[in-house]
């Protein structure tokens, strides 16, 4: 489901790759890409990442940040982020601070169980904070470039 929205981004502060900690709220000047995802080191969530990755000096030339963001542990996102070489951060939400202010966490069938986790879903949040679109249950093919696409047309 894509939809546009003009709600500001709920705030949060979380720790992130390379010692950083992100706080939402203080990204405001620059668009923003987060994009929620379920797991590091899985096949879509690597394929995802990594056409962030290659699309990353497109999105700077746009004026826009990108951050993924899961559940993972920060020894886990610096992992994934070497073994990628991702110029961008990745932010851990253990507690599941973002995921519940984005509304990600769903109910997801896994092998025949219902599971909880992350829906995979990316969020375009402009210069003032206000969030301008919305994806959800995303597929991975050509939705780094959709993305794209819509921060170029802002």
């Amino acid at each position: 489901m894509n939809t546009t929205n003009t709600a500001s981004a709920a705030d949060f502060t979380l720790p992130a790759t390379g010692g950083a900690s992100i706080t939402l709220s203080a990204l405001r000047g620059r668009k923003l890409v987060l994009y929620f995802y379920p797991k590091d080191n899985t096949p879509g969530c690597t394929n995802e990442t990594a056409d962030f990755r290659d699309r990353h000096a497109a999105f700077q030339a746009a004026g826009c940040d990108v951050y993924g963001i899961s559940r993972d542990s920060l020894k886990s996102h610096e992992n994934f982020k070497a073994k990628l070489g991702l110029p961008f951060e990745l932010i851990s939400d253990p507690e599941e601070a973002a995921c519940n202010a984005f509304g990600v966490i769903k109910m997801k069938n896994m092998y025949g169980k219902q599971v909880r986790g992350i829906e995979r879903s990316t969020f375009v949040i402009d210069a003032d904070g206000v969030v301008r679109r919305e994806w959800r249950g995303v597929k991975v093919a050509g939705h780094a470039q959709e993305v794209l696409d819509f921060v170029n047309s802002l």
